[in-house]
């Protein structure tokens, strides 16, 4: 059976994700250039990563069986007073950055990108979800007990809100899988536009979704 998508991420989460949509997809780890560049918004570095990983991806398949396959990709921001936070780079900058999200509110900007091509003609579509976060007070007890476990040091904004970061999430508006990593109401809506329902593929098929790897 045909993969209905490729999935241009190294990310567990968003695998997981797009796995909950019951879609067969194929994985192909795409490396993109993450820098934000002079003046750019937060909601356009966004929404640019995740087209440029659909692209890169569309590039990485083009001389296989699955060159005419839409290929997403995706990309999750941490955004405070307007800085994106990054993955920490060590223990310090981790607890920096929970320090700063403690008793207030953040934005978490999660883009998602869908790009085709076929016979030459390019068709793109993107969506954005801005969700906001507010956590409670994170003390320094807590912050480094967090660290200790190993959970932030590969997460944006040192947190994981599916995990043990969501002790420190007192309310959240907007989109959950978003700030996991995968908006899936944005992404249902931008595939749609390629065809695939996600609805009318639960109706009609019965096994479990497949998913490949595909090595760029």
């Amino acid at each position: 059976m045909r993969e209905d998508l490729i999935l241009a991420s190294k990310s567990p989460r968003r695998r997981e994700l797009l796995s909950q949509m019951g879609l067969r997809f194929a994985v192909c780890a795409v490396d993109v250039e993450e820098c934000l560049g002079p003046g750019e918004a937060p909601a356009d570095y966004a929404c640019r990563v995740a087209l440029d990983k659909a692209r890169a991806g569309v590039a990485a398949i083009a001389a296989t069986v699955h060159a005419d396959l839409p290929v997403l990709g995706a990309d999750t921001d941490v955004v405070v007073d307007g800085d994106i936070l990054g993955k920490p780079a060590d223990r310090a900058h981790a607890l920096a950055m929970l320090r700063r999200l403690s008793n207030r509110t953040h934005q978490v900007y999660s883009a998602v990108a869908v790009v085709q091509r076929r016979d030459g003609v390019e068709q793109v579509r993107t969506q954005l979800a801005v969700t906001d976060v507010r956590f409670g007070v994170v003390t320094p007890e807590q912050a480094e007990a967090y660290w200790a476990t190993g959970e932030p040091a590969d997460k944006a904004g040192a947190y994981g809100i599916q995990g043990l970061g969501a002790a420190f999430v007192e309310d959240i508006r907007g989109s959950y899988s978003g700030v996991v990593g995968l908006p899936l109401f944005q992404t249902c809506e931008v595939l749609r536009a390629f065809g695939l329902d996600v609805l009318d593929r639960a109706r009609t098929r019965d096994a479990s979704p497949v998913r490949s790897r595909i090595q760029p």
